[in-house]
């Protein structure tokens, strides 16, 4: 068994002014709401959620973005109702939400 229940990772990557990237699209902020609220919930750490920001992931376009693991489900998200969408059904509930689903 993992260490983790899901293992989830919010690419922070950050290019040259100009170039499409996901931490211009405010992925460290929504890290950071995604990481308070799990620790509020009492969902972090061994066993629970653990939340790490990722170099590029290679989706700029679609981004930003953000992968859950096992499930290798990869997400993308404009603010925090759609981070409390995925952590509420995801990473509670065990149900993907096909409408950020990528």
């Amino acid at each position: 068994m993992s260490y983790f229940k899901h293992h989830v990772f919010f690419c922070s990557n950050q290019r040259a002014p100009g170039d499409t990237c996901c931490n211009a699209r405010g992925a460290t902020e929504m890290r950071n709401y995604a990481k308070d609220r799990l620790k509020a919930l009492g969902m972090s750490g061994a066993g629970k959620v653990r939340i790490n920001s990722a170099g590029c992931m290679d989706r700029c376009d679609q981004g930003p973005v953000m992968v859950v693991y096992p499930e290798g489900v990869w997400y993308t998200y404009i603010d925090k109702e759609d981070i409390d969408e995925i952590i509420d059904a995801h990473l509670v509930g065990g149900k993907v939400v096909e409408r950020l689903k990528i």
